[in-house]
C-alpha cells in the first residue's frame, strides 16, 4: 500500500493578508484561501497595524474552515502545521501564530516556523517544479528590499536590504502625491504606460557603488516631491498638474525604481559569481521590472525565475517552504515566539 504524501497546513499573517493553504511534498497545493484587507486599508493610504490584526483575529476561523473544506481534510490528517512567525507587524504575526499553536496542539501536530521573506523565494520553487539554489534571491515588496545567496531552500546568507523606504513603500508614498489610489503599485504602473520615462532625471539610488547591495528609496521619493511641488514645497495635493505630466512623473519614478532592482541585481550576481535569480514579492508583478529583468538576464546570461503573478503579494502557498524543514526535523516548541520588524535573517 501506497504511504500517504506529508501533508502541511500553512498559516500566512505577517501583515495585511489572512491566507492559509494545505500543500504535499510533491509541493501540489490541495487548497488556498487569501482574505484580502486592501479594501479596510484603502481610505488610509496604507496598512494600520492595530486595524490589520483586528481585521486577522475576525478572518483567521473562517479562513481555516474554508482550507478545510477546500481540501476534504481535517487536522487529524495533517503532517505538521507551519506558521510565518517572521518578520511582520506584530499584532497580525501573533493572531497566526496563536492559531497554529492551537491546532498544533488540539492534533498533536509538530509545529515549524517560516521566514517571510525565504517564503517569498521559494514561491519560485514551488511555481517552477525544477531545482534553483543555489541562487541570488531577491525580495521586493511594501516592506522589504533585500538581496539573499540562497545556497539552498533553508540556507539564507542577508547580502543587502533597505535602509530606509523600501521598494513598494515609495510606490504607495509617491502615488498619494499624485492623488492616486492604495496600494500605489499598480496604480503607478497603469499611470505610467502613457508617460516618457525619460521626462525626468530622477536618481538611481547608490546604483554607482558595485560593493553596497543595500537599497534606499527615500531620496527618490523626495526628487518625486519636488518635482512636483518646485520651490516653497507645498503639498502635492495643492499642485495643479496635467494628466500628461502625472504620466511622465509615474513613468520616470518607475524607471528610476526599476533600473535600480535591476542594477543591484547585477551587481550581486558579480559579486556572488551564482548564475540564477529568484524574485519574490509583491512589486515583482510590476510589468516594468519584469520586462527589464527578463532582458537583463538575456544580455547578462542568466536563469531567471519570478515568481508568477498570483504568488506575488503575500500567501500561504509559499509557505511550502516548511516542507524543507520538515524534512531537516526543524520543528519548534510551543514556546514559540514572533519575531516582527522589517528584516529577519
Amino acid at each position: 500500500m501506497e504511504e500517504s504524501p506529508v501533508k502541511i497546513l500553512t498559516i500566512e499573517s505577517s501583515c495585511d493578508e489572512t491566507a492559509a493553504a494545505i500543500v504535499n511534498e510533491r509541493r501540489e497545493v490541495l487548497a488556498a484561501v487569501v482574505a484580502s484587507q486592501i479594501g479596510i486599508h484603502e481610505r488610509f493610504g496604507g496598512v494600520v497595524p492595530e486595524i490589520a490584526s483586528r481585521a486577522h483575529q475576525e478572518r483567521i476561523l473562517p479562513v481555516l474552515s474554508e482550507v478545510f473544506l477546500q481540501s476534504g481534510l481535517t487536522p487529524r490528517d495533517l503532517d505538521a502545521v507551519a506558521v510565518v512567525n517572521t518578520p511582520g507587524l506584530a499584532g497580525s504575526l501573533l493572531v497566526g501564530l496563536s492559531a497554529a499553536k492551537a491546532l498544533a496542539l488540539a492534533a498533536e501536530l509538530p509545529l515549524i516556523a517560516i521566514n517571510h521573506l525565504q517564503a517569498h523565494i521559494y514561491a519560485c520553487r514551488v511555481a517552477y517544479k525544477e531545482e534553483l539554489f543555489p541562487c541570488l534571491g531577491l525580495i521586493v515588496s511594501g516592506g522589504h528590499s533585500s538581496l539573499y545567496r540562497c545556497q539552498g531552500p533553508i540556507d539564507f546568507t542577508p547580502l543587502g536590504t533597505t535602509i530606509d523606504d523600501a521598494a513598494g513603500e515609495a510606490f504607495d508614498k509617491v502615488a498619494a502625491m499624485l492623488s492616486l489610489p492604495y496600494p500605489g503599485g499598480p496604480a503607478i504602473s497603469r499611470l505610467a504606460e502613457q508617460g516618457n520615462p525619460k521626462a525626468f532625471a530622477f536618481p538611481r539610488p547608490m546604483l554607482d557603488d558595485p560593493d553596497r547591495l543595500q537599497f534606499s528609496f527615500s531620496g527618490l521619493k523626495t526628487a518625486v516631491r519636488y518635482a512636483i511641488t518646485g520651490p516653497g514645497r507645498r503639498e502635492c495635493q495643492d499642485v495643479d498638474l496635467s494628466t500628461q505630466q502625472r504620466a511622465d512623473l509615474a513613468a520616470s519614478f518607475q524607471e528610476a525604481v526599476v533600473d535600480t532592482l535591476v542594477g543591484k541585481t547585477l551587481h550581486a550576481l558579480k559579486k556572488t559569481s551564482l548564475s540564477t535569480v529568484c524574485i519574490g514579492g509583491g512589486v515583482a508583478a510590476n510589468k516594468r521590472f519584469r520586462d527589464k529583468m527578463t532582458a537583463a538576464a538575456l544580455r547578462h546570461n542568466f536563469r531567471l525565475f519570478i515568481a508568477p503573478m498570483n504568488l506575488c503579494t503575500d500567501n500561504a502557498i509559499m509557505g511550502a517552504i516548511a516542507l524543507e524543514r520538515y524534512k531537516a526535523g526543524l520543528f519548534e516548541s510551543l514556546s514559540l515566539d514572533i519575531l516582527p520588524g522589517l528584516v529577519r535573517d
